[in-house]
């Protein structure tokens, strides 16, 4: 076995990328503060074709070397928007018959490998604050909340690693039918 060279990876460049199917993924970073999160979470949405992120509140814009940093380019790839109040953006994103799903630990929420995807459906995850998590009017207003299951002495992941494991968990659930 020998590790794989850039050259022998078979990328595609960012035009070719752009016209390429999206995974029916949108991501929604909800008042975001950590620049290396924000770009870390573009670099994960490159890697599995999401559709577009949304920058919302305090999370900060590109370009930006400190996103740049962690995306490696994917500002680039990835299509994304601001848009200042998460709220009324759920809300517009439901309208259009898009399932809004909150990361965050709360009552009812279902852990991430009991949730099933509805093929024939589009969803957008909101990820919260790093201190404060996704605001309570948002998780009220999300059709689903879904949780990552924790058996450590922490109560909480970094939002970029939470990003990473819910796009991966629910790319193959969309993907590859799990």
């Amino acid at each position: 076995m020998k590790k794989l060279k850039n050259s022998e990876l078979n990328r595609v460049d960012v035009a070719t990328f752009k016209k390429t199917a999206k995974t029916p993924l949108i991501v929604i970073l909800d008042n975001i503060r950590s620049l290396n999160n924000i770009g870390s979470v573009f670099r994960t949405s490159d890697a599995f074709l999401i559709e577009k992120i949304y920058l919302c509140g305090i999370t900060a814009k590109p370009p930006h070397k400190d996103i740049h940093k962690t995306a490696l380019g994917a500002t680039e790839s990835v299509t994304w928007e601001y848009v200042e109040d998460t709220l009324e953006l759920i809300q517009k994103l439901q309208s259009e018959n898009i399932k809004i799903i909150a990361i965050e630990q709360a009552d009812n929420s279902i852990m991430l490998q009991n949730f099933t995807i509805n093929p024939q459906k589009k969803y957008a995850l909101v990820m919260g604050n790093e201190v404060k998590g996704v605001q309570q009017e948002v998780v009220s207003k999300a059709d689903y909340c879904v949780e990552i299951p924790q058996y450590g002495t922490k109560h909480s992941l970094n939002i970029s690693v939470t990003t990473g494991i819910v796009l991966w968990d629910l790319f193959k659930k969309i993907r590859f039918n799990e």
